[in-house]
This record gives C-alpha cells, sequence and structure tokens, in this order.
C-alpha cells in the first residue's frame, strides 16, 4: 500500500517528460528541494495542469517511488497570476526561482528560503518598490541565509544611506524587508554590491539573469 506525504512548497521548474507527464522542482518546507512527477498533468482537462506550473505555491500530495516522489494532488494557494500580466516582473521573478535552485538542497531546511521566495514575488506585484531594489534586496538576503554575504565592502565611497540599507538587509526578518525605498544613488551602490558578491560566490551565470539586464 503507497504511503502519502503532504508538503507545502513552491514550484521552482517544470519540464515535459513525455507525452502527456512533467518533471516539477518544488521548494518545500519540510524537505528541502525536491523533485517530482506529475503523471499526466499535460493532459487537457488535468487537475495539475495549472498546478504544476513555475510560481504555484500551495500543498502537493505525493508518494515515494524506487527512485524519485510522484505528485497525485495539490490544492495551490497562489498562482502568483500577476506575473500574466507584467512581463518584467515575471522575468524578475523567474530569475528569483534559478536563484533558489542553486542555492537550495534536498533535506536540508529551506524554510527561510521558501519565506524569502515567496514575499519577494510579492514584492515584485507590489507598485510601491522598484524591480531593482527587490532584486538586490533578494540577492544579498539569500546569500546572508545561504551564509556566504560578508557585509558590507570595506573599500569604496558608500553613501551612509548604503551602509544602513546593507545593515538592514542583513539583520531584519524576511516580513519586513521590503518596507523601504532608496535614492537612485542607494540604488546603484546596492546594485554594485550585490553584483560583485553574487560573480564572487556563485559558480555560474543565470540564464534568466541576461534576460533581466537586458530589459
Amino acid at each position: 500500500m503507497q504511503e502519502f506525504t503532504q508538503i507545502t512548497g513552491m514550484i521552482l521548474k517544470a519540464e515535459p517528460i513525455g507525452e502527456y507527464d512533467r518533471r516539477i522542482v518544488i521548494l518545500t518546507t519540510q524537505m528541502g528541494k525536491i523533485s517530482a512527477f506529475a503523471r499526466g498533468a499535460r493532459r487537457q482537462g488535468s487537475r495539475l495542469l495549472a498546478a504544476t506550473n513555475p510560481f504555484s505555491f500551495g500543498e502537493f500530495k505525493m508518494y515515494a517511488g524506487r527512485s524519485s516522489y510522484t505528485v497525485t494532488e495539490a490544492a495551490i494557494s497562489n498562482y502568483f497570476e500577476g506575473f500574466r500580466e507584467d512581463f518584467e516582473g515575471a522575468c524578475y521573478g523567474m530569475y528569483f526561482l534559478e536563484v533558489m535552485d542553486y542555492y537550495t538542497r534536498e533535506n536540508n531546511d529551506e524554510k527561510e528560503m521558501l519565506k524569502l521566495l515567496y514575499q519577494s514575488l510579492r514584492a515584485l506585484l507590489h507598485d510601491g518598490i522598484p524591480n531593482r531594489l527587490v532584486r538586490y534586496i533578494f540577492e544579498m538576503k539569500a546569500m546572508v541565509l545561504n551564509g556566504e554575504f560578508p557585509g558590507m565592502p570595506a573599500e569604496g565611497e558608500w553613501e551612509e544611506s548604503t551602509a544602513y540599507a546593507v545593515s538592514y538587509i542583513m539583520d531584519a526578518g524576511i516580513e519586513k524587508l521590503y518596507t523601504f525605498t532608496v535614492t537612485p544613488k542607494v540604488l546603484t551602490q546596492l546594485g554594485q554590491i550585490a553584483d560583485d558578491y553574487r560573480r564572487r560566490y556563485t559558480d555560474r551565470p543565470f540564464k534568466s539573469l541576461e534576460i533581466v539586464d537586458n530589459l
């Protein structure tokens, strides 16, 4: 008899397998990042058709096979449908998904990473904060959570407000990250810091970032 597991998470990636199936990658609160199959998910009328697209967040019911998990049901609480009408936001969002796929691992405690991803996607859909600022905050906080962020650079002529913003990003709870805006000069400096650290501490380029940089 199959034993089912209920997990909470967000779809990071989905790719077609065979004629009707999908292979998905889910960032979960219980099991870190996992891969799973969704049988028949590409059939018209399938209950898993919309639920297995990137950005889908909710509850997934699945069972473990010999070498992989299989998702049988999903109850999605947020599809982040706003990205359908916001091309720029969707491009940033896809970059955030790729970053999370890079940083997270199976069986790790990735609750904070999932929370960061969720709140960052919500911030992209909020008109009160520029997408570039959301991106730099997201990049730096992801490095902080991964134990790689070295703090404010010692060298350089930085605005006092830039140093304050970096300190805030490092120390603030995720729910309070996206509660401030900055001047254009500080935004540029935050971008310089985030870009420098990303190049230094990641070992490959992100494909979706090329699209974001060309927006």
